[in-house]
């Protein structure tokens, strides 16, 4: 599992770290490129980014859950830095997948134009009147799409907490828009734009400004030399 980590404060202990899984043919550079880091960088916030990307070996054998836990989720816990799970599209799906598997483990989700599977499940979901009132049954752990919205429907007022963004036009908007039917109204943004980097970019500062800088405890903690 690689992983990249960009100090906020280089030489000041973070109170805590936001882990995002890059979403299908995203490198580690294009978040740079796109001045994720810039974005965190010009706020006072003291919570590092943690770019993460399992093996694609990993991938379908689910494997790279249980690594995402003991190799980056667990050091941090032990550490005692507060985490934030997240992603892009596809990225923000597995974040879900994942605080499916361990729901104690994050404190936040940070939820980028997520991709939320199949318009079929959707439909399924949507049916449901309230949505909570939704019921799978027993699932397979291979059920991912079901999976995460067992997990998302069955929150209330959440650990964790949830920013949902996306752009008005992106090509998953509506079962995006699903998704923020079933959580507060305060969690989800929408802004104009489609399934594109200006746009997540965007979306990644209204996080920073909404999540992290209006909760962020004031002073820092400073490594002992």
């Amino acid at each position: 599992m690689r992983t990249q980590r960009i100090a906020t404060r280089p030489g000041t202990a973070a109170a805590g770290c936001i882990v995002l899984l890059p979403g299908v043919q995203q490198q580690f550079e294009d978040f740079t490129r796109n001045r994720f880091d810039a974005a965190l960088h010009a706020r006072p916030l003291a919570h590092d980014l943690m770019l993460v990307a399992p093996e694609l070996a990993h991938l379908t054998d689910r494997d790279w859950l249980q690594c995402l836990h003991e190799q980056v989720v667990q050091p941090l816990r032990a550490a005692g830095e507060s985490i934030w799970l997240g992603g892009i599209s596809l990225g923000a799906f597995m974040a879900l997948r994942f605080a499916a598997r361990y729901p104690a483990a994050i404190d936040g989700l940070c939820l980028i134009a997520p991709y939320l599977g199949s318009r079929i499940v959707a439909a399924e979901i949507a049916r449901a009147e309230p949505l909570q009132s939704w019921q799978p049954g027993v699932l397979a752990d291979d059920d991912d799409e079901r999976q995460i919205w067992r997990y998302l429907l069955a929150l209330r007022s959440p650990p964790p907490r949830i920013f949902l963004g996306f752009g008005k036009h992106d090509r998953f908007a509506d079962t995006q828009r699903l998704l923020a039917r079933a959580l507060p109204a305060a969690s989800s943004v929408q802004i104009d734009g489609g399934h594109d980097w200006p746009v997540w970019r965007q979306l990644w500062e209204n996080f920073l400004d909404r999540c992290l800088l209006t909760t962020e405890p004031s002073g820092e903690r400073s490594h002992e030399p």
